[in-house]
């Protein structure tokens, strides 16, 4: 038989004696507290029918009480659980955005490159038919690099950028000049001309500023979204200690004790209970601040001289148009590399006799704009930045609001215009302590939690750092330099182009105005008009030996 029954079944003039002068017995009664607790999913073979004395109690007020030591365990264990869901349903909007933001971003980038896979393939197809496609690996490998570096690959963007334009200039060398044969040495000592010939014009000084710096802004804003997302996945997954539990059991359920189901705490109570418990995230939002500040930045930049799809967009176009800068200044480019590397061998005549096949069709057709592939991931980049940033405005300061907004839960609290009916922690009544600072260091005086000031969290200490980490490696992208990443897409890792600087110092990879946008042809048009100006003439000329260029290519 449970120790509470013997108090119970009193005869009724010795229940009246013990009552106080005016004390109403149906207040005795925890009918209320036993539908309520019930209603909990619990055992009501715990609960007494009235109230008993309250010698038991270990954390709620030890007057006559409701409560067994039974119920004051599970509803303490309740209260431990309420409170680490009300944190992460709280905290659910800054993690959906992270977590859908993020999705979409990947998403967009990765089908950006996809379309402008196709795009280039196509053209060049339509253009340069055969050749092209017998030769299409110089391409492919271009953006296979492009996507592994935007994967967090171990690919220095300049030196990838270098490779291609020498790996297409040994090429393009032997086939505008087919009566020689070409050693690998002698081919190399053409490569080391790159810089100095200019063959290609001014489109791979222009391509390299424009592709480095969208790209470097890119991956660091898709690596931010990532860790955006994970710290605050992490964070939202609180492990209240002791005496957070002791508050919250207080707090939540000694209003049951008390034989008072219905009343909520009062709100500057709440307010205490949760500053207490929640003191060590409220410290991560100085750091959250500052790495969404970082993030906003970077999405300008996105937005504006790094925008990657302006980038990307026209690059088949700029590419076609540096192959025909190459054709065009063929004799002085052979000219120039014969005097720094010396006369090539002859070839045999077989293979200086040879020319385009008949069907190459000479035609230069580039896409007009409505033949362009549909925009990635059915939006487009301003469109999708625009979005990102303002959900980003609106998770600043999320960590300190975390008591704020959870204590404007009506489940939890009795609000702000009911201050004395309330509970306050011992009674209905209102609640005098002033309300405690943000942060750790300022709960010393908490009064309603104790709090350990000198050991901060470790864990999020580790997520402060991670944030850290993060936010310079920001602000080196919002300056167009390159950072190291861990890859997160598979299990190898791998670091970014430059020199790998520390995360504090990098110094800057490339020189270029950060403020104005980069040099990219907006309207393909311009490009294309530039070709059909060449005339009919020197146009057939220029694909024919475009023709043989190609023909060679891979050789």
């Amino acid at each position: 038989m449970p120790s509470w029954i013997g108090a119970v079944i009193l005869p009724l003039s010795g229940l009246l004696l013990s009552l106080p002068a005016g004390a109403d017995v149906k207040a005795r009664s925890c009918g209320e507290v036993r539908q309520a607790y019930g209603a909990k999913g619990f055992s009501l073979a715990d609960i007494p029918y009235q109230e008993i004395a309250g010698e038991h109690l270990r954390i709620c007020p030890q007057e006559y009480t409701c409560c067994t030591t039974e119920m004051e365990d599970k509803l303490s264990q309740q209260s431990k659980l309420e409170f680490e869901n009300l944190v992460e349903e709280t905290s659910h909007f800054v993690r959906t955005t992270f977590v859908s933001r993020h999705k979409k971003f990947d998403e967009f980038f990765r089908e950006l490159l996809e379309n402008a896979e196709k795009s280039l393939n196509d053209m060049f197809v339509r253009t340069y038919g055969m050749l092209y496609m017998q030769n299409s690996e110089v391409f492919q490998d271009l953006f296979t690099e492009l996507k592994r570096y935007y994967t967090g690959g171990n690919v220095n963007l300049e030196e990838m950028l270098n490779d291609f334009w020498a790996r297409l200039l040994e090429r393009m060398f032997q086939l505008i000049n087919p009566q020689y044969h070409f050693s690998e040495d002698y081919l190399e000592c053409v490569s080391k001309y790159t810089d100095q010939l200019k063959p290609f014009g001014d489109v791979p000084r222009k391509l390299k500023i424009q592709v480095t710096r969208a790209f470097i802004a890119a991956r660091t804003f898709v690596q931010g979204l990532t860790v955006g997302r994970e710290v605050a996945n992490r964070v939202s997954k609180v492990s209240p200690t002791p005496g957070c539990i002791r508050a919250l059991m207080k707090m939540l359920y000694c209003p049951y004790c008390r034989g008072l189901p219905a009343v909520r705490a009062c709100n500057n109570y709440c307010l205490n209970v949760m500053k207490g418990c929640l003191a060590n995230q409220a410290d991560l939002d100085t750091e959250w601040n500052l790495f969404i500040d970082a993030m906003l930045l970077v999405a300008e930049r996105l937005e504006g001289p790094f925008n990657i799809e302006s980038v990307m967009d026209p690059i088949d176009v700029k590419i076609s148009e540096a192959i025909m800068n190459m054709q065009e200044n063929s004799m002085q480019v052979s000219a120039k590399v014969f005097q720094g590397c010396g006369q090539p061998k002859p070839a045999p005549a077989l293979r200086s006799a040879r020319s385009a096949p008949e069907n190459f069709n000479t035609r230069f057709r580039p896409y007009n704009p409505e033949e362009r592939p549909t925009t990635a991931a059915g939006t487009s980049l301003d469109r999708l930045v625009t979005d990102i940033k303002e959900k980003l405005k609106l998770s600043k300061k999320v960590w300190s609001a975390l008591p704020y907004t959870i204590c404007k839960d009506e489940s939890v609290t009795a609000g702000t215009s009911n201050e004395e009916e309330c509970w306050n922690g011992h009674s209905k009544a209102r609640y005098l302590p002033e309300i405690m600072n943000d942060g750790l260091t300022n709960q010393i005086n908490n009064p309603e939690v104790e709090v350990d000031i000198t050991r901060p969290d470790t864990f999020i200490r580790q997520q402060i750092m991670a944030l850290r980490v993060m936010t310079n490696k920001l602000k080196n992208a919002y300056n167009g330099n390159d950072v190291n990443f861990q890859d997160t897409s598979d299990e190898s890792s791998g670091s970014g182009s430059g020199s790998g600087c520390m995360d504090d110092v990098c110094p800057t990879e490339f020189e270029f105005v950060t403020t104005e946008a980069p040099a990219v042809d907006p309207d393909r048009r311009e490009v294309d008009s530039s070709a059909a100006q060449l005339g009919p003439s020197l146009l057939s000329a220029s694909l024919a030996c475009a023709a043989l260029a190609l023909q060679r290519l891979g050789r």
